[in-house]
């Protein structure tokens, strides 16, 4: 997407880096707002593209409300899910650091609004203004640690943990109100999907969904609602 040219918690829990980044768009809302030039207010549809593999990679976009799916396709023309981009994430940073053309796509999956920040304008703010760049690198280490524990995931972990851990962040578990329902997954998400975050393959995922279904973790039934402190012992467990 080219951007315009115009001016309560559970008692027992995963570590704060084993969840989605606990952000919201207080964060960067004040701090995005001193940018003059440069920053647009970007509403978004279903299935709207904030950028695509192969385009110029020339702004960062920040997630205010809705959710972004992050993709590559490999040569073979394989598409891969990389992750979810919750409110108050971000996602394109990789033209901060040289980067000239996208490696992935960015797809809106549910309706929302970002702010898009051109990067000649976001680097400006981010050397002038302390109080932005504070933020923004604390939000980068945190996605690091948060990449280093997936890696750590696939690396140790058999796929029953990693898909027990996959559904606590896509239900931001410990991240939002806890509803006695259980947390919706919201958009949903299909088995394919999870087998590729996970690293298994369809039928393991169905496998272990029916299971923690009767086992009481999840209600699965069209939607996916977890019951994450029965989950967590999932992930918890040696």
């Amino acid at each position: 997407m080219s951007l315009p040219s115009t001016p309560h918690t559970p008692k027992r829990r995963l570590p704060a880096a084993a969840l989605a980044v606990a952000a919201t768009q207080q964060w960067f809302d004040p701090l995005l707002s001193l940018i003059v030039s440069g920053r647009t207010l970007l509403p978004l549809s279903k299935g709207q593209m904030l950028y695509s593999q192969g385009q110029k990679a020339d702004a960062v976009f920040f997630l205010e409300t809705g959710k972004v799916k992050l993709t590559v396709v490999s040569k073979a023309g394989k598409e891969a899910l990389l992750g979810i981009v919750p409110p108050g994430g971000f996602c394109g940073e990789g033209c901060l650091a040289g980067q000239a053309l996208r490696v992935g796509s960015a797809e809106a999956v549910s309706p929302g609004t970002c702010i898009g920040v051109q990067k000649s304008a976001l680097v400006k703010a981010l050397h002038e203004q302390h109080p932005l760049s504070e933020a923004f690198l604390a939000q980068l280490l945190t996605r690091n640690i948060l990449f280093e524990e997936d890696i750590c995931d696939q690396l140790f972990n058999h796929s029953e943990k990693r898909l027990a851990r996959a559904l606590l962040k896509l239900a931001r578990f410990g991240l939002e109100a806890p509803d006695p329902q259980g947390q919706l997954i919201s958009p949903n998400i299909s088995q394919e999907s999870l087998a590729e975050m996970v690293g298994t393959t369809r039928s393991r995922v169905n496998f272990f969904m029916n299971k923690f279904r009767r086992l009481g973790l999840i209600d699965y039934d069209g939607e996916v609602r977890v019951h994450a402190e029965l989950l967590t012992d999932i992930v918890l467990s040696d």
